[in-house]
């Protein structure tokens, strides 16, 4: 199974988002944190999670790009209880137990995007509001093949 994590080329996601996640963590889109936002809702670090941020599983943090990598099924599992654990936590789910099954399913979007690319490829997200919701959309950055001849300086140290 593959998800994606959090990867930073730079520090401007420390800057442009109210809370950053971390590099490496494990992210989902995160959508639905902005199903019922409207029109005045987009401003400043909150517009910038809702246009372009997916959403770091431990902190709860927004990062602008996801790298697709291979993920073990026990730690699915982890992710899935911290997620439950966000739902009852910010947005009122009776338990952990009952929120299981809608995390379970986040978390399976996310794998289901993921699972056609190969390691290493980049995605981001794009959020825009329309008349009907929230509608997302994502870009793949195929992961480059580089070899030897693009870093080795090659010649003989006689010359």
């Amino acid at each position: 199974m593959k998800l994606a994590r959090a990867i930073h080329f730079d520090e401007s996601d420390q800057h442009v988002f109210a809370s950053p996640a971390r590099t490496g963590e494990w992210c989902i889109s995160g959508g639905f944190e902005f199903s019922d936002w409207t029109e005045g809702d987009l401003t400043g670090k909150p517009r910038q999670a809702f246009a372009n941020g997916w959403m770091g599983l431990e902190t709860g943090g927004r990062v602008t790009f996801v790298a697709v990598t291979q993920i073990e099924p026990s730690e699915v599992e982890t992710l899935t209880s911290l997620l439950a654990q966000h739902f009852v936590t910010y947005y009122g789910a009776p338990s952990v137990e009952a929120a299981k099954p809608v995390a379970r399913e986040e978390i399976a979007q996310m794998a289901e995007l993921c699972e056609d690319h190969a390691p290493n490829t980049l995605l981001t997200v794009a959020r825009e509001l329309t008349d009907s919701g929230v509608r997302e959309s994502y870009r793949v950055i195929e992961a480059q093949e580089a070899g030897l001849e693009q870093f080795a300086i090659h010649g003989s140290v006689d010359d």
